[in-house]
């Protein structure tokens, strides 16, 4: 299946270091081959940069792992497809607008039985269940929230809520974001570490490189990252359960 790997900071913070190990997975040290893709935000914008290569030899990937693009909510995946052939549109992120919003997602698993998904406003550029799935979630939401609610949090929530139905159908683990509230939807693999003061080293699984966040963070930080597997063989990562899900805002864990 693919692997996803997201961030949410509590001040502009680069990916980096977790992008360098992800994107060896991506057919060196992992089966991933099938193209990848990440999304940045930077204030109501994002920018996206896809690539249905191998994230290990993608010259677009050695990019941006050597850029550092400051974000607070980042949402990157590599895929080894399994629904729709190896192609640009049905890489992930997958992004569509909501209330003025760019709201992006990506998908780890494959669905079945997903015909009766039928979304009434958006719809699929590609073919894969993922973006089926993204595009079905979304008109839910927009029906029960026909315009922007003041409240962000139970958006999130209902969106986790509606991951339970899509899990009902195959494997469905899960990152969506507005650039501001990231949800990490768990249906049998994914894992988030939070780095906090007093910072240590980190020592990348996938690459030979290590880290001291010491040096590259402020005393005040807070920079959750989500991944499918830990990325670092010497830090302390939460595995999450079937069916649950964790709701970060600037870092911090707050559903």
């Amino acid at each position: 299946m693919c692997e996803l790997l997201g961030m949410s900071a509590n001040v502009p913070t680069d990916i980096c270091f977790s992008f360098s190990g992800l994107l060896e997975r991506g057919g060196n040290t992992g089966p991933h081959k099938d193209g990848w893709g990440i999304t940045f935000y930077e204030g109501k914008g994002c920018r996206t940069f896809k690539d249905p290569e191998p994230s290990c030899r993608s010259e677009i990937a050695k990019l941006v792992k050597a850029y550092p693009i400051k974000s607070v909510s980042v949402i990157s995946h590599i895929r080894q497809g399994n629904r729709g052939p190896v192609c640009l549109e049905n890489t992930h992120p997958f992004t569509r607008e909501l209330w003025g919003r760019e709201i992006t997602f990506a998908h780890n698993g494959q669905l079945s039985n997903y015909q009766d998904l039928q979304p009434e406003h958006y719809r699929p550029v590609g073919n894969t269940d993922s973006e089926l799935a993204f595009c079905w979630l979304l008109d839910k939401i927009r029906q029960k929230y026909p315009s922007c609610p003041s409240n962000m949090t139970d958006v999130f929530r209902y969106a986790a809520k509606l991951s339970q139905t899509l899990r009902e159908k195959g494997v469905f683990n899960m990152l969506l974001t507005d650039g501001v509230y990231v949800l990490a939807y768990c249906s049998n693999n994914l894992q988030w570490i939070t780095r906090r003061a007093p910072f240590g080293k980190a020592t990348l699984i996938d690459a030979d490189m290590m880290i001291d966040f010491q040096k590259e963070t402020g005393p005040n930080d807070v920079v959750t990252v989500i991944a499918t597997r830990p990325l670092t063989n010497d830090e302390r990562w939460k595995k999450m359960q079937p069916g649950e899900s964790a709701l970060f805002k600037l870092g911090e864990l707050v559903s």
